[in-house]
């Protein structure tokens, strides 16, 4: 009986110390989850008041109230059309069991403030990104050292779905692109395409074109190339049925002859006469010009552009109209030619690249690059690689 009365006592104290461990368990759940929600409330606040001084729009870490300079927003479907304070906690709640980042933008046609719990990518893992908003039903992913939206699907999600981007080029254009016999391409312009196809993260692959059929290739369907690089002149003409990029090199027009004669030819006068021949390519800007200004000299067209130097040195032809990009390369590599204009070039103007209308996430990707390489410092090394003239 004494047994059994023990028996009694211990277990209704291991029931009591149950019971007991169990309602503090509960309490500090409570407790904690009150914490917790206290502490997403305070996020919260901070988020909106920080959003009413940025009505453009931002992205925050919210672990430090700060915002990131690099990096590729993409919003989380989950959090999807969440607008103005009273459901921004949520939005908060999901940023912090993940990335801690969040994005804000204003809408003028609701009058709402939207906000997204955000990821963050690499600047170098466009394709990641593209592929993380397709994932989440997200229209553009935004890269934010540039300000850059990029449609999920575009010409760009087409390029790093394909792993390469195509470039057309003349491959007769020394130092800017040039084709060897076994189809090497070198050259400044050649140099740029690679810098754009590495900041896209795909290989560059190279595709002859010519300049009597450049802007037909530029508008074929389908298309021979993404974009054509090389020594490609900006023109309004061009911008009225192609997009062309920022410039990247400075450009003008010049002439090439035989050192013994560099006095002779000080001036457009000097060169439009009739005992004068002056040789070009065609198709080009170089035509053009030689047509449109020189009206008593002999014009000769040659087919191919690279010929033309040598020709003149050995006295075929008495000028070439050619850009001072090209014209320094011929002058260090050949003693018999001469560019004596040129720093007085009879145009001014710059080199980009071309390509088709409809691509204008394309176009914005090649200048975030060209103003890349301005602001790093690569554009002014690849000038004084080339010995080019660097005007920016």
């Amino acid at each position: 009986m004494i047994q059994l009365e023990r028996i009694k006592t211990w277990f209704l104290i291991v029931v009591l110390t149950i019971c007991v461990t169990a309602s503090f368990a509960s309490c500090s759940s409570n407790e904690d989850n009150a914490t917790e929600q206290s502490n997403i409330t305070t996020i919260a606040d901070k988020v909106w008041a920080f959003s009413q001084t940025h009505p453009d729009g931002f992205t925050l870490d919210i672990r430090t109230m700060t915002e990131p300079t690099e990096g590729i927003a993409v919003s989380y479907a989950a959090t999807q059309n969440s607008h103005s304070r009273n459901q921004l906690d949520k939005v908060i709640s999901h940023a912090l069991q993940h990335e801690g980042y969040v994005g804000g933008w204003y809408n003028s046609e609701d009058g709402l403030y939207y906000f997204d719990s955000t990821k963050l990518f690499p600047e170098n893992d466009l394709k990641g990104a593209i592929q993380f908003g397709k994932e989440n039903g997200q229209h553009s992913v935004f890269i934010l050292s540039t300000y850059t939206d990029i449609p999920i699907e575009g010409k760009v999600a087409e390029i790093l779905d394909r792993g390469t981007i195509l470039f057309g080029t003349t491959g007769d254009y020394r130092p800017l692109s040039f084709c060897e016999p076994d189809g090497t391409y070198w050259g400044f312009g050649i140099k740029v395409a690679k810098e754009i196809a590495s900041r896209l993260g795909v290989s560059p692959e190279f595709r002859k074109t010519s300049w009597p059929t450049l802007t037909a290739d530029v508008l074929t369907d389908p298309q021979l190339f993404d974009l054509a690089i090389g020594g490609i002149t900006i023109t309004d003409t061009r911008r009225e049925t192609m997009l062309m990029s920022d410039g990247y090199l400075a450009n003008g027009k010049t002439i090439l002859c035989r050192a013994s004669e560099a006095g002779r030819y000080q001036s457009l006068a000097d060169i439009d006469k009739p005992e004068v021949t002056v040789m070009v390519n065609p198709g080009g800007l170089n035509e053009k010009f030689a047509n449109e200004n020189l009206t008593h000299a002999n014009i000769v067209v040659h087919q191919k552009n690279e010929e033309i130097p040598t020709l003149v040195a050995e006295g075929v032809a008495d000028v070439m109209i050619t850009e001072i990009t090209e014209a320094p390369y011929y002058v260090q590599t050949d003693t018999r030619l001469a560019a004596p204009l040129l720093n007085a070039p009879f145009t001014h103007g710059e080199i980009g690249v071309l390509m088709q209308k409809g691509q204008e996430d394309l176009l914005q990707m090649v200048n975030n690059v060209i103003r890349q390489m301005k602001s790093d410092g690569s554009l002014r090394k690849l000038h004084e690689k080339y010995g080019l003239v660097y005007a920016y």
